[in-house]
Parts: structure tokens; sequence; C-alpha cells
């Protein structure tokens, strides 16, 4: 094991090539870190701003070897990666942040609430489906209409499907091809916040302001932050998200993603949607709105460096380019108070994230 903090000149080990690799190896570079990147896909986002690319399958045997012997220490920009990878990795001698337990929490739905409620962050109340009775059982506890997801794998709105009828069960699940499922009670949420925050080897803690959140299609449209919110709620958003980091033993930066529940004459309820164990999509904004931005705090975090500061010194409005809607870069691109983050795809498919744009709204 490498003595930490890691110095410049070190080497960090990347799994996924897409546009968060590429983010988190262009803040490797800048800190003075040569990045490796382990993707299949040959010439990735990431591959072509890092020092090597391995070209191989998440879960190849010699190819997660010959990462482990590269890099210092190890990390992963999505949380599909097999969990047995990072296993392997760990047990190979390799220091790999964030550790195995993260990813195998994130991957599974039922296991993501269990731990989260474990650990005193609230949920919204949930069913676990294997069978239609199952499913029919949980519809009569929660009632309708409640939201039938997958429990593994699924993202932007993939994998789920609302159920506003018991009469229409079966064909729900047969939607969901039969796979193991979850089920959640809707809640009735006036805004969806998010809070990114990140914790070092010695259990340190940083937490950025909240964002608040609008989606289209199940995909993130656009992230305003910092949010309008009272200070107990920036707390309790606070105090939430360091009990995840804590319940995890957590290296590196993770977002949250709340609902934001209003209650009369009350503070408002703020119940976890989900948890991702990277950084996310939620976090961009500080890339213009912090000094310390996401992805710079996640690799400070993994190589043993001191967390950088939070505060927000500019307000900011980031929004997602999907498909061909990056042929905006020209014009964005002519716009004082707007910079666009390019991800380098070569193909602009629908709704695929290419790039996004922070839009400074001023000073804070």
């Amino acid at each position: 094991m490498p003595s930490l903090p890691l110095p410049p000149g070190s080497t960090l080990g990347i799994i996924g090539g897409g546009q968060l690799g590429r983010m988190l190896s262009q803040a490797a570079s800048r800190l003075g870190f040569d990045v490796v990147i382990l993707d299949p896909e040959a010439n990735s986002p990431a591959g072509r701003v890092s020092a090597r690319q391995i070209v191989a399958a998440y879960d190849d045997p010699e190819a997660l070897t010959a990462l482990g012997r590269a890099a210092d220490v190890v990390t992963f920009e999505f949380e599909n990666v097999p969990a047995a990878s990072i296993e392997r990795l760990a047990e190979a001698g390799a220091l790999v942040a964030p550790g195995p337990t993260a990813l195998r929490v994130s991957q599974d739905r039922v296991d993501e609430k269990t731990f989260l409620n474990a650990v005193g962050a609230p949920t919204v109340q949930f069913a676990v489906v294997d069978t239609l009775s199952d499913l029919i059982d949980g519809l009569t506890v929660l009632g309708v209409p409640a939201l039938l997801k997958t429990r593994r794998e699924g993202y932007d709105g993939k994998g789920q499907v609302w159920i506003r009828d018991i009469a229409d069960a079966a064909d729900a699940l047969e939607s969901l091809g039969g796979r193991p499922a979850i089920l959640e009670a809707k809640a009735s949420f006036v805004r969806e916040l998010s809070v990114i925050a990140a914790r070092d080897w010695d259990g340190h803690m940083a937490v950025y302001p909240l964002g608040e959140n609008s989606h289209e299609g199940g995909v993130l449209r656009t992230t305003l932050a910092p949010a309008t919110v009272d200070e107990k709620t920036q707390v309790r958003a606070r105090a939430i998200a360091e009990a995840i980091l804590d319940g995890l033993d957590y290296v590196g930066v993770l977002g949250v993603e709340l609902f934001d529940i209003p209650v009369p004459g009350g503070d408002d309820v703020l119940l976890v949607n989900e948890i991702a164990p990277r950084v996310h999509n939620t976090g961009h904004w500080t890339q213009d709105g912090c000094v310390c931005d996401q992805f710079e705090q996640h690799i400070r975090a993994v190589t043993g460096w001191p967390l950088g500061p939070t505060t927000a010194h500019a307000r900011v409005e980031m929004t997602n380019l999907l498909g061909d809607e990056v042929d905006q870069w020209r014009d964005l691109a002519g716009k004082a108070d707007e910079r666009v983050h390019l991800y380098g795809k070569a193909e602009a498919r629908a709704g695929r994230k290419m790039a996004h744009v922070n839009r400074v709204l001023g000073a804070v």
C-alpha cells in the first residue's frame, strides 16, 4: 500500500471512460497526477485526456491486475462497475476508493433503502417484489399510485413504471421482464434537492450547498445552486449526507438525491430518493460556482490530500445538453456568463448527455 498523501507524479486508476471519468482525469492532471483509464471502448472520452487507457471489460481479470499494478489508487466513475471487480482489486492489495461496500449497497435498490433507513436517512415506504403476489400485497399496503422499479440497473427513468391501479399490476411487472423489483410509495414532494458531499481516509467531511433539480422524461435537465433553502434544511441535508458517508466508511465524493416534502406549520421533511457513490451530474455546478469543484474534491479525497473548500462564490444554473443540442456550443461559447463543458463523445444520440453548460447568475 502506498503512503498517503500521494505526491504529484503518482498514478490514479479510473474504472470507466465516460464524461465523469474525463472530468476526473482533467482534475487529476491539474493536481499533477497521471491517470490510467480502464474502459471497453477504445478511444473513450476519458482515455483521450489521460496518460493511458487499458481497453478491456470492467471484469477482465488480466486488465484489473494491470490496472492495480499501474495505479497507486483506483477509483471509478459510475456505479454499474461490478462490485466483484473492486473486491478483486482490494484483495490483490490495491488501494481502492470508494470501497466495494458502497457499490454493493447502491447497486440494489432494496439494499440501498434498507441501509439508508438503518443509518437514520429516511426514505419513502417500500416493498420487496419478487412475484406478482408480492406486488399486489405491496400495492395493498402502500396504495396507488406507486412506482415499480427494477432492483438493479436502470437510470435516467429507465427500468421503472408507475402503477395507478392494482388491476395493472401484472402488466407492470411484465414490462420490467419479471425481474426482481422494488415498489415505492409515491412521495408528495414539491421539488428535488441534492447534496454533494465528500469524506477522506481519516473521516473528515466536506459538504456543498444544496442544489435544486428539474427533470424532463426522467433525465436531469437543470440544477440551480445554491438552492433557496432555509438554514434548517441545509443542516438536515448535511446530517443525512454525513450519516451515509460514515455508514459506508466512504472515501470520495457522493451524491445524495432528496425529496423536499412540505409540512403545514412545521419544517419540511427530507427523504432520500437515492445515492450515487461517485461524482454526480447535480454537482457539475461546482465547476464554476466553487473554488474546489466536486471533481478536484474527489481526487483530493482518494489521494489523501486535504479536502478543499465547499463554499459557493457564485450562483449557477447547470443545464445538460442532450443529443444534437450539443451543436449549440457555437452560440454558448460566445456568452460571457456561460461556460460550456463538452464531453468529447463522437455520436450525438437522442437523449444522450453530450455536454453541460454552467450559467453564472451572479455572486452569492
